[in-house]
């Protein structure tokens, strides 16, 4: 093994501001997961959720602590690829964990309570909050926040300075997580979830303005962001063919992550269907749907 390869290996930035929101996030969850799974009787807090939401802080652990923090200063493709694990692959794992109710049941009864009760429908605070987040604000700010930080002073000034570089991947985060929020559908329910071919739809809806972004930066005839020029070119590849490699990082597997998702809810959709004509048929009834995991089902278990 060389040198530089045994040097970026071990080149882990375990930062303590990171570090200790992340064991605090997932050590509250767990305890809340082996609450609920208590109570209930591991209806509700199951293993694939608890999987999820451990893959989803292992991809921030892996985005923000590993050598892919060290060298994103030096490699635009793997900034790129920094940003890919941000955006659309840890948000993801970490909402289909469904993990409000789960952070709810690590909370002291009364405290558990009181949140619940904050998100009410008629409380103030969900209507502000439902206001502010809903799709039609999520969506473009979602756009605006991705789009907005690749601007090249943007891009630049985060990689100058780490306050600013901070404050870009927690734009990213949050609004990544209001984004794909409203895709898996997680709770709090404070707004009207969308039907499965609508989230479909709101999706595939982000791929053209990524693919765009993509596009330019790989067929770019000149250096899109003069900061790689002007650091050492340590792992044998020249600014052009990293931002080329960036940019089809960022057209190709980061489309694609938009893809896989639009396909797993209409998979839902056709599932759900051949599940309701299935209903009709045996009985002229329709069965009550199951209880939704959200705060209704929690709020009055003590």
């Amino acid at each position: 093994m060389s040198p530089l390869t045994r040097a970026l290996l071990l080149s882990w930035d375990l930062r303590l501001e990171i570090l200790a929101p992340l064991a605090v996030l997932g050590a509250l969850h767990f305890a809340g997961w082996l609450r609920l799974r208590r109570r209930s009787h591991g209806r509700f807090a199951n293993g694939w959720r608890l999987t999820s939401y451990t893959a989803g802080i292992l991809v921030l652990a892996l985005a923000l602590l590993s050598p892919i923090e060290v060298v994103s200063a030096q490699l635009f493709s793997v900034h790129m690829a920094q940003h890919l694990l941000l955006v659309m692959i840890a948000p993801p794992l970490l909402l289909l964990a469904n993990p409000f109710p789960t952070f709810l049941w690590a909370l002291p009864a009364d405290l558990r309570v009181a949140v619940a009760a904050a998100f009410r429908p008629r409380r103030a605070l969900t209507r502000i909050v439902r206001k502010a987040t809903g799709p039609g604000v999520a969506w473009p700010l979602y756009l605006l926040i991705f789009f907005g930080w690749h601007d090249s002073s943007a891009y630049s000034l985060a990689l100058r300075f780490e306050s600013v570089h901070e404050l870009e991947h927690i734009s990213f985060l949050g609004a990544a997580m209001l984004f794909w929020w409203h895709v898996t559908g997680a709770t709090p329910g404070i707004h009207p979830k969308l039907a499965l071919w609508m989230r479909a739809g709101y999706v595939l809806a982000m791929i053209p303005p990524n693919m765009l972004l993509g596009v330019a930066l790989s067929f770019a005839e000149t250096p899109v962001y003069p900061y790689y020029q002007t650091v050492p070119r340590l792992y044998g590849l020249s600014v052009m063919d990293d931002q080329i490699w960036g940019g089809l990082i960022m057209w190709i597997p980061g489309s694609m992550m938009y893809v896989i998702a639009a396909l797993a809810l209409l998979a839902r959709l056709l599932m759900g269907a051949e599940q309701e004509a299935g209903r009709r048929k045996t009985s002229p009834y329709r069965r009550p749907h199951p209880p939704v995991v959200g705060i209704a089902v929690f709020e009055n278990q003590r």
